[in-house]
Formats: structure tokens, sequence, C-alpha cells
């Protein structure tokens, strides 16, 4: 059967993919999305791997009855703890995970001093062990950034409480670093703050672009591309409209 009719989802912890989304949608706007955060149960990176597993499992299990014909896990955590089982669970669609862009940092500075910001779980993660195993010539500093995915989903990305709190996560790391990898999704909303605190001189990478291409090309494989005007539902599994509109305002 051709599902190239049938919409892409696009999965997250809470309103953290719509940074992904947002590639997705610039790269293919003609397609149909629907985009599901779980912010009933975030975050996900303070959980245990096999909660972050069970609560991706059955957020999976629910779009994929609907429908669908991609799943995009646009959620760091979620995708180190859960890829391998979802893509064995529906082998019939495509199963897209993120990764952080650290081959893109190390593409640029192969000798070079990363950064990787991203949750415990996503840190704890083997995924990224095997990942940052490729790369041996690069040092690998690894931030754990507790707090600001709640921050993020609290529609604070801009407050000055976010700002205190990156500045006292990255000061360390201020003129040592050559790039910093965004390791979650909910990160790139503040990218500038990010920016601001590390100077011009670092790069601010995250791996939503690289996720949109990387979807966009297994489409086109198999032939699933659509064309036409495209849509978008949002839903999230608190059912509070401020989410929802805090969505929107992101996208």
């Amino acid at each position: 059967m051709n599902k190239k009719h049938l919409p892409i989802a696009v999965f997250d912890s809470g309103v953290g993919g719509i940074s992904v989304l947002k590639e997705l949608m610039k790269l293919m706007p003609e397609e149909d999305y629907l985009y599901f955060g779980d912010s009933a149960n975030a975050p996900y990176g303070t959980r245990t791997t096999e909660e972050v597993r069970v609560l991706t499992l059955n957020a999976a299990a629910k779009l994929y009855e609907r429908g669908i014909k991609c799943l995009v896990v646009a959620c760091n955590t979620a995708t180190a703890a859960a890829i391998t089982l979802l893509r064995e669970e529906y082998p019939d669609i495509v199963v897209i995970g993120i990764e952080p862009a650290l081959k893109t940092a190390t593409d640029r500075f192969p000798r070079g001093h990363v950064g990787i910001m991203a949750t415990q779980v996503t840190l704890r993660e083997e995924k990224l062990e095997h990942l940052v195993g490729r790369f041996p010539d690069v040092m690998v500093e690894r931030i754990p950034a507790p707090g600001l995915v709640e921050l993020v989903e609290q529609g604070k990305a801009d407050a000055p409480e976010t700002e205190a709190l990156l500045r006292e996560l990255l000061q360390p790391y201020s003129g040592q670093l050559d790039a910093i990898v965004l390791g979650c999704t909910h990160y790139p909303f503040v990218r500038k703050t990010v920016q601001k605190i590390l100077g011009d001189g670092v790069q601010v990478l995250d791996g939503g672009e690289g996720t949109a291409r990387h979807t966009s090309h297994l489409l086109q494989e198999r032939g699933w591309r659509k064309s036409g005007g495209g849509s978008l539902k949002m839903e999230n599994s608190s059912g509070r409209q401020e989410l929802l509109d805090l969505g929107m305002e992101l996208l």
C-alpha cells in the first residue's frame, strides 16, 4: 500500500520537538503533520531509561493506530532510550530518531573541543557513548542541564532566570569550546542566550535540520512524498490550551 497521503507524526516529551517540526515544515511544507507533545509526563530527561521507553512506546502505538507513514521521534532522550525498539515494532513505516549533531561538530573541528549539552538520560545512554567513541581525536565535554527543559515548557526560554541558569552551567566552559551541540530538542529555543554566553567564536549546533533532510530522503526513497497543500494538527497529553498556544508561538 502506498502511504503517500498519510501524515508524518512528530513526537516529543513536550514542546521541544517543535524545533524539529519547524525544520520539517520548512523543507516539506506540502506534507500533513501530526504533532504530539507528552507534557503530562515531562520532563523525560530525569526519568529512568525504562520509564522513558514505556512512555515512548505507548505514545508511538497511539500515533501508529491513527494511520501514519512516518514517526519522527523529535526528542533526544526518547531516541536514546527507545529508537531500536520502535524500528523493530514498526518496520512498515519510516521511523526517524534525532541524534546530537556531534558529527557536524567533528567535521568542522576534527581535533577540537566540543561540548554536548543534554539531559541526564541522553548523557548516560550507550547510544551517546558509541557516537562519542567514533571521534577519538575530539575532546568531548558532557554538560547536563537540569531544569532547562522545564523552563522552556513554561514559556520562559527568554526569561532572566533561564539566562541565569545557562550562565551557571556554561561559565566553566567559557573560552574553551570550539562548538557546543544542543543535545535536546528543547534547547534550540535558548540558542541565542547560549551564543551570547559563550561568544561568537563558538559554533552552536543542533540536529533538527539534519533530521529533516534524512526524513525527506527516506520518504522520497519509498515514493511517499506528497504534493499539494500541507496541514498541521497539534496535540498535547496535558490537555492544557496554553501549551498548545505556546507550541504555535514557538513554531
